[in-house]
Order: structure tokens, then C-alpha cells, then sequence
């Protein structure tokens, strides 16, 4: 297929920060909210990829919206700390040396469901911001993927690209911004209507 740029979510995708998460999470939780509280790391594989408001919303159901929200912007901020001071960056297997390769040949870019910072945690503490040329996400807009994936390709004028997820959201997203869909099986989600499937972050050289 004709191509010049690839879109790329971050969570299932280039790199499985759960355990970090986790323990952040629990740590902010039980200093903030409730002393007994434990966030696991299979937890969040179910959540994450969902907008923070809906995050916030299953966490902490008692809550008002912005008790909810006051409590997991705790988290984050403890989580970016965390992944900035964790010994090594937990990336997928081979992540380097395919963004090398695909860099060279497609524009690369990065729209998640993550809030404002995040992205900019994962490219400082990988020191992968040469291979992307620019990112969104609802922390930065205010908008839903699909809005940020179209937002990208307006911006860039981008004519044939690509959206890279692994949830069934993910896949969605991309049908709303009308590009096609890679599915990173290897992720968090199932999805029936990929157009295409990866099961390794390698395969992309192979398939593009």
C-alpha cells in the first residue's frame, strides 16, 4: 500500500508501563485517598487507552468528578516521576532499531489518550524524540483520539497514513479519522477489524 507516515499510540504499543504505573498509583493513593488501596498492574492494562476523566471515574466511583479528578492528576504526577526515575525505560523488544528503520522512510508521530506531559515522559526518559516529528494528546487538545489522529494529518498534510494501536478503541479512533489500522497485538485489547496485525513492534519492517 501507498504510505508516507505512520501515527502511534504509546501504552500496548511502543512500550508496557504498567508495573511503574502501578506502583505509582498505588503509592498516591494510599497517601491521598485510602491507606488500604492497591492499583495493579493487570488493572490498568484494562484502563489504560481510556480518556483520564473515565479512568478517574472507575478508580474513585464515590467521588465527585472533580475529587476524581484532583486524585488521579496526583497519579500522574506521580507516575512521570516514577518512569523518569525507573532503571530502564520499558519499551517492547526491538523498538529502537524499527523506529530507526521506519523513520527513514515515514513520517513518525505519536497521538495517545494520555494526559498533558506523558508523551513528553516517554520521548525524555527513551531519548526517542529524533525518530517523531510531533504529538497529541486529549491533555493537550481537550479532544479524543480520533479529533488528535485528524488534527496530525491536518497539520502535517499528511496524504496516506497509518494510525498503530492495540485496543479495540484504538481501532476506532482510527475509523473515525478514516486512516487504516495497525493492530500491536501484543498489547492490552482484542479487535476483530484490524487491517493489519502485528505481533511483535518488529513486524512493521516486515509488512511496510
Amino acid at each position: 500500500m501507498k504510505m508516507d507516515s505512520m501515527i502511534f499510540d504509546v501504552d500496548g504499543t511502543l512500550w508496557d508501563a504498567t508495573e511503574i504505573v502501578a506502583t505509582a498509583w498505588t503509592k498516591a493513593i494510599r497517601q491521598e485517598y485510602d491507606p488500604q488501596a492497591t492499583v495493579t498492574s493487570s488493572q490498568l492494562r484494562g484502563l489504560f487507552g481510556k480518556l483520564l476523566p473515565d479512568i478517574a471515574a472507575q478508580l474513585f466511583p464515590r467521588e465527585e468528578k472533580d475529587r476524581q479528578m484532583e486524585l488521579i492528576h496526583i497519579c500522574c504526577e506521580e507516575e512521570h516521576r516514577a518512569l523518569l526515575d525507573a532503571p530502564e525505560a520499558p519499551i517492547f523488544p526491538g523498538l529502537e532499531d524499527t523506529l530507526k528503520v521506519l523513520s527513514e522512510k515515514y513520517k513518525l508521530y505519536i497521538v495517545s489518550n494520555c494526559q498533558a506531559g506523558y508523551i513528553e515522559v516517554f520521548l525524555q526518559r527513551t531519548g526517542f524524540s529524533h525518530y517523531f516529528l510531533d504529538h497529541l494528546c486529549p491533555g493537550d487538545t481537550g479532544h479524543p483520539k480520533g479529533d488528535n489522529i485528524r488534527e496530525i494529518i491536518q497539520r502535517h498534510h499528511l496524504e496516506s497514513p497509518v494510525y498503530i494501536g492495540d485496543t479495540a478503541g484504538d481501532c476506532q479512533a482510527s475509523r473515525e479519522a478514516d486512516v487504516p489500522f495497525v493492530h500491536a497485538s501484543y498489547g492490552y485489547g482484542q479487535v476483530e477489524s484490524a487491517d493489519f496485525t502485528i505481533s511483535q513492534v518488529t513486524d512493521l519492517i516486515k509488512i511496510f
